[in-house]
């Protein structure tokens, strides 16, 4: 090798906030992830089916991995910033100060978390006037989208919320105005989970007839009246402020923002693939389908014109991937629900036991165990006799009835290690059923889907992977990159720069 003078490289930020954690990764201009950290957040159940995290907590722990990833960088070599995160509910009010969305008045616990079910009543409303805007999510709208939640805390919170409230945000557009001091909303997180449309905006008739009709006399001022695509610069970047805070260079390029589950999706849908020998090769793109699975997954597939799919979000225009129809299919509990089982098994502290003096995590242990009890059989088999229903936390697609419980069969009175990988073993193929029975409905719709592109934690899992494989009858493809949603964000960044003309 000639030691010729290196071009130097530029670099990117992806900042992902999840469920229960952020993190933030470096990226280059190739696509590695150079630094990696995380950081836990708070949350908060004060009741059940209620769950709250708060904004502050949230940018400290943003503004602490980011400097863990930069440290020791030259900052004029960071050229862009990507935020993703879960589609929560962040209140503050008129000076931007955190609101309390709680009966105690804590302030500081100022978000509806995108998994909080409290709104029950308020969605059965919303779905039984049959809107025309209803259309775009599948014919029924979710608990865990916004309107619902606004109108549980127009109901609920009046004087101490509601009537206080300068700007309700989603999650990841609270982050870009928090980097950049400007209230522009991505047109992401407004399709998704607020009804704007990418060609009508806002339905003042919808708002009306829920009861928001405030929303519209302040012309949205409140909820969103600039909007941008992802990947679109906001304002002059980084304010000084923020960017003391991030540990970069002010004026640093920031992006309108992504739903985190859309930033995966955008970082594995469009992977080069040549040279696998992969049905998707010479295929078009809309033959993928990114799957991303965390506490939840989400099944995102792209058309070239609308389609409408039964208990299935969208179709959304741009949403994901600039020009392209989004159809979102989901489970509402899907890393939580095999945690849950696993945890609440009475031979889980023996399962922990076992792991540790192995060193190995509890599922590698338990994918392990299931390998030595197989004995002949493929693992599938082992539970013929033992099925479970895997809605403990309603079904998001394509049945759409939150009202949904969990179901077990087969139990006997065993207690062992053994029970409990038989379980797990049962939980993870439901959930791979689940999707199954997702992308069925979306062919029968018209997408045609030949390939599955999986991301997040679960997909760290191989027997999670190998049960999608068998179940769906798709081949599986799991990129080199195993940290897609933060290159989904960090591309965001790297678009905002200008360093690359489009997301493409």
């Amino acid at each position: 090798m000639h030691s010729e003078k290196q071009a130097p490289v530029n670099y990117y930020v992806g900042i992902d906030v999840g469920s229960a954690s952020v993190r933030a990764a470096l990226v280059d201009e190739f696509g590695t992830v150079v630094a990696h950290a995380d950081q836990p957040i708070q949350i908060w159940e004060p009741q059940t089916d209620h769950y709250e995290q708060s904004s502050s907590d949230i940018w400290a722990a943003c503004c602490s991995v980011t400097k863990k990833v930069v440290s020791g960088v030259d900052g004029s070599r960071i050229r862009g910033l990507g935020f993703d995160a879960t589609c929560s509910l962040v209140v503050v009010d008129k000076h931007f100060q955190p609101l309390a969305v709680n009966c105690e008045g804590q302030n500081h616990r100022n978000i509806i978390m995108w998994m909080d079910h409290r709104a029950v009543s308020q969605v059965d409303r919303i779905n039984q006037t049959q809107h025309k805007v209803l259309s775009y999510v599948g014919g029924t709208m979710s608990v865990e989208m916004q309107p619902p939640k606004l109108l549980w805390i127009k109901e609920n919170l009046q004087e101490s919320c509601w009537e206080k409230a300068g700007y309700f945000f989603d999650l990841p557009d609270f982050l870009s105005w928090k980097a950049t001091g400007v209230t522009a909303r991505s047109l992401c997180t407004l399709v998704c989970k607020w009804t704007y449309t990418s060609d009508g905006g806002w339905d003042d008739t919808f708002w009306q007839m829920i009861g928001l009709e405030d929303l519209v006399k302040d012309k949205y001022e409140k909820i969103g009246n600039h909007v941008l695509s992802p990947g679109e610069s906001v304002g002059n970047g980084l304010t000084p402020e923020a960017a003391r805070d991030l540990g970069l260079p002010a004026g640093t390029a920031v992006a309108a923002s992504l739903i985190d589950a859309h930033a995966g999706g955008l970082a594995v849908i469009g992977a080069d693939v040549k040279g696998h020998n992969l049905p998707c090769e010479n295929q078009p793109i809309t033959s993928r389908v990114a799957m991303i699975c965390g506490t939840s997954s989400c099944h995102m597939g792209i058309s070239e014109t609308p389609i409408f799919v039964p208990g299935v979000w969208g179709p959304y225009f741009s949403a994901m991937v600039p020009g392209f129809w989004l159809n979102e299919g989901g489970q509402s509990a899907t890393g939580k629900l095999i945690e849950h089982v696993v945890q609440g098994h009475v031979a889980f502290p023996e399962l922990q036991a076992r792991a540790k003096a192995s060193s190995q995590s509890i599922y590698t242990y338990l994918n392990s165990h299931l390998d030595l009890i197989k004995k002949s059989l493929p693992v599938g088999f082992l539970t013929v006799d033992l099925h479970v229903w895997p809605d403990f936390h309603g079904n998001r697609s394509p049945l759409t009835d939150l009202t949904l419980k969990g179901m077990v069969v087969g139990l006997t009175l065993s207690q062992g290690l053994d029970e409990l990988a038989l379980i797990y073993l049962a939980t993870i193929q439901a959930i791979a059923l689940g999707t199954r029975h997702i992308l069925e409905t979306m062919q029968a719709a018209g997408h045609h889907i030949s390939t599955l592109f999986l991301c997040g934690g679960l997909s760290k899992n191989p027997l999670f992977v190998q049960m999608h494989a068998d179940i769906t009858g798709k081949p599986v493809v799991l990129s080199k990159e195993v940290e897609s949603v933060l290159v989904g964000a960090a591309i965001l960044g790297a678009c905002a720069s200008g360093d690359f003309a489009t997301i493409q």
